[in-house]
């Protein structure tokens, strides 16, 4: 994703765009899977850890991150691809998270079941993590 790219992103999430932000969302862009904040900080050497934590602090308050909770007691981020700073997010997707090799994925393809809630309770969000061994890991069995 170009500086570019990344600037018009956020600004469409009224995110003022630094140069700190632009780098989050490259790396953040980059990824082929949701990253937690320590492989953040591992991969932006130029940002120290708390730096990325404002930046992925201020996306989710923006809407432009996702935090999924991962299946080892962790969080992880993604860009939301739905590019919209609204509340609403229509990129909601199963995650896959590797018992293994304690890895995330993103399965787009799976579509989530609709949740319907008793009366009187408001739904926010949604987490759907499935947990097994993921196609490399179940491969070395």
């Amino acid at each position: 994703m170009t500086s570019e790219a990344c600037e018009k992103l956020l600004a469409s999430h009224e995110i003022k765009p630094t140069a700190n932000r632009i780098v989050v969302v490259k790396a953040l862009a980059a990824a082929e899977r949701p990253m937690s904040l320590s492989e953040l900080e591992y991969k932006i050497l130029s940002i120290d850890k708390s730096g990325v934590f404002r930046a992925l602090t201020l996306f989710r308050e923006h809407h432009l991150v996702h935090v999924i909770e991962d299946g080892a007691d962790g969080v992880r981020y993604e860009l939301c691809h739905s590019h919209d700073g609204h509340e609403h997010d229509d990129d909601q997707h199963v995650h896959f998270f590797c018992e293994r090799c304690q890895r995330t994925f993103c399965i787009s393809e799976t579509p989530i079941p609709t949740v319907h809630l008793p009366k009187g309770y408001q739904l926010h969000s949604i987490n759907y993590m499935a947990k097994g061994l993921c196609p490399e890991c179940a491969g070395k069995e």
